[in-house]
């Protein structure tokens, strides 16, 4: 996953991430983190913020490089507000960069 992240290859991520759900395999952080990477690279920042939320949803973990990687999204395309969102909610779960 790693590997299509680097690459924005969002597209074969999301679908490795769907693979996995098939097979009965959780996604845990670093597998959202990586996908989410791999859609701001592949410029695809909708796409990052609905992951975020579904692990969110999920009850996956989320962390300083998660946080990190869909704020960037955010700042890539402009979408502020949102940005500034995921800052409040990472101050609210107590995530330190």
């Amino acid at each position: 996953l790693n590997a299509y992240a680097n690459d924005g290859h969002w597209q074969r991520a999301l679908q490795l991430m769907a693979d996995m759900h098939e097979k009965g395999v959780a996604p845990d952080t670093m597998t959202y983190s990586a996908a989410i990477s791999a859609c701001q690279k592949g410029m695809q920042p909708q796409r990052a913020l609905q992951l975020i939320n579904d692990m969110q949803s999920m009850g996956v973990p989320t962390d300083a490089i998660t946080y990190s990687v869909a704020i960037n999204a955010c700042r890539k395309f402009g979408h502020w507000q949102k940005a500034l969102h995921l800052m409040e909610d990472m101050r609210g779960a107590r995530v330190t960069a």
